[in-house]
């Protein structure tokens, strides 16, 4: 009892809490999406439902005597089953424009991903479990819980630069069967700057992860990098992704895990005339994919490309009209992996 005492003292007066508990200051946002999605599968039947989803995000922050404001969320999002998104660190933000994230911090490679643009709507096709092919640039920036992320002030070492850089521990936990990660590190850097009337955005990162199980190692630990670029010039928006990584798939049989050697490429452009925003996006990624200590030999891969028109109805209330097509294959086959859909819907943001 003695040592929860201590542990608890510690870590009010770490964030500088007064004897008496005060409400911090709450902000609230989320959305409302209803829609209807139509898909075209290359093989098998049409299919049609309804999508309504649902989000609600409170932030909390407070801001100490000595200047620095403490401040963390939490999210409750509903996809057809309630879920709390619990992975949400608490941020320190000093005085001078830097910042410390403490546990649930994430990868500094991931923090710096520039945004790409890309259609709205929320169709898709779905892909086999079989086909490792990444969609996401930073596929292989990931963290522990037990970990710490540090962010620079604008404006760090050069005009328009910010940088990053994380560290998170594994649990001590035995090794099973199932591969888990393990401590990681990550860097990343955005670089803001401006070419005539187009603001360029230039950012990437590295990250490696340690990967555990008692059975067959993997030929490599989780890891890679992402870069990107992005510009903006008036209602227009051009930008694009390139991400290289090392992964894998856990798997609960003995021998079953999956190490998966990928890459994607990310593009796309939005152009905004009036309280209409059109969005085209395309994506192409592939991967290796093999058990444990043996790398693969044939790709997995899938191209997609979506595109949107979104109306801005009122304030807040938008309508979105949104298009998606897939090609995909698996250890080289093609075979009822892609197809086609549709979707058409509104969203309500507060």
């Amino acid at each position: 009892m003695k040592k929860e005492l201590l542990m608890a003292s510690a870590l009010v007066t770490t964030l500088g809490a007064t004897s008496v508990a005060q409400a911090v200051t709450a902000t609230m946002a989320g959305s409302m999406k209803v829609g209807a999605e139509f898909e075209s599968p290359d093989s098998g039947t049409d299919t049609n439902n309804i999508s309504d989803l649902s989000n609600f995000n409170v932030s909390l922050s407070e801001t100490t005597d000595g200047g620095t404001t403490i401040s963390t969320s939490f999210e409750i999002v509903d996809e057809g089953a309630v879920a709390a998104d619990d992975d949400n660190a608490i941020k320190l933000t000093f005085t001078d424009g830097s910042a410390l994230e403490l546990l649930n911090a994430g990868n500094a490679a991931g923090t710096h991903v520039v945004a790409v643009p890309g259609a709205g709507g929320e169709q898709g096709i779905t892909g086999t479990s079989l086909n490792t092919a990444p969609g996401d640039v930073d596929f292989a920036a990931s963290a522990t819980g037990l970990g710490v992320e540090w962010h620079s002030a604008a404006d760090f070492l050069a005009d328009g630069l910010s940088m990053s850089a994380s560290y998170s521990t594994d649990s001590g936990a035995a090794s099973t069967a199932a591969a888990r990660q393990d401590s990681s590190w990550g860097v990343g850097a955005t670089y803001v700057t401006s070419a005539g009337d187009t603001a360029l955005t230039i950012g990437g990162g590295v990250a490696e992860s340690s990967v555990s199980t008692s059975g067959t190692q993997a030929n490599s630990d989780k890891g890679g990098f992402n870069i990107g670029l992005s510009a903006v010039t008036g209602d227009l928006t051009i930008g694009v992704g390139y991400g290289d990584d090392d992964t894998f798939v856990s798997s609960t049989t003995a021998g079953s895990n999956i190490e998966v050697d990928g890459s994607v490429l990310k593009a796309g452009v939005s152009y905004v005339t009036g309280d209409v925003t059109l969005a085209l996006g395309v994506a192409s990624g592939e991967a290796k994919d093999g058990v444990f200590g043996t790398a693969g030999t044939t790709d997995d891969s899938s191209d997609s490309t979506s595109a949107s028109v979104t109306y801005a109805v009122a304030s807040g209330v938008s309508a979105v009209l949104g298009y998606t097509t897939v090609d995909r294959s698996n250890e080289g086959s093609s075979t009822t992996m892609g197809g086609s859909a549709w979707y058409v819907g509104a969203t309500m943001s507060f």
